[in-house]
């Protein structure tokens, strides 16, 4: 059955901004996190993850790194009952070091390709969708998908709304203050 999805960015929205996470120790779940996503679960929404993740591509850290986190997140959070529903990453990076993942691509944000993995993975009502994360380019994404978008102030949140959305034209529909906010303001503009 269709249903719309929240996507969520990663670095900064569900997790402490501390630039490349290179190592476990360093991925930090901001506490409102479970709250967050149990809010969507119990109202009918696809939680669902979308991460840039360039560090790969220049050698940061390895992409077994990158999904050990991943499952960390999820088994987190489930063991909490709340249940993150996808996570889609993008590896690649233009200036990278490692020939595989070093490429111009459709999935790093703001293009669309981890929506469009997350479309092929989900039957997504996405005319209810929302996008939540702290970077212009989450805000990017929401208006290249006519999603609504809402900028959180976590992260690079605040230096975001400062410095860089006065810069451009595509602005969000909500800014929150964490992403437990954000879902609460969601639920509130949910037609359903």
């Amino acid at each position: 059955m269709k249903k719309p999805a929240v996507f969520i960015d990663r670095d900064g929205t569900i997790n402490e901004q501390m630039g490349y996470i290179n190592h476990m120790s360093r991925f930090v779940i901001f506490p409102c996190v479970v709250e967050a996503v149990r809010l969507l679960n119990a109202h009918d929404f696809w939680a669902i993850v979308l991460t840039n993740q360039g560090g790969v591509a220049r050698g940061y850290y390895p992409i077994e790194l990158m999904h050990e986190i991943h499952d960390f997140l999820t088994r987190s959070l489930k063991s909490n009952g709340a249940i993150i529903d996808g996570i889609f990453y993008c590896p690649h990076h233009p200036a990278g070091i490692l020939p595989e993942y070093s490429k111009e691509c459709d999935c790093r944000k703001p293009k669309p390709g981890l929506v469009h993995q997350a479309l092929e993975a989900f039957d997504i009502d996405m005319s209810k969708s929302y996008m939540i994360g702290d970077r212009y380019v989450d805000m990017e994404l929401a208006s290249r998908l006519d999603l609504e978008g809402v900028l959180v102030k976590t992260g690079y949140g605040l230096g975001e709304i400062d410095y860089v959305l006065p810069q451009h034209p595509t602005k969000p529909k909500h800014i929150a203050q964490d992403l437990l906010n954000a879902v609460k303001w969601i639920l509130r503009e949910d037609p359903r």
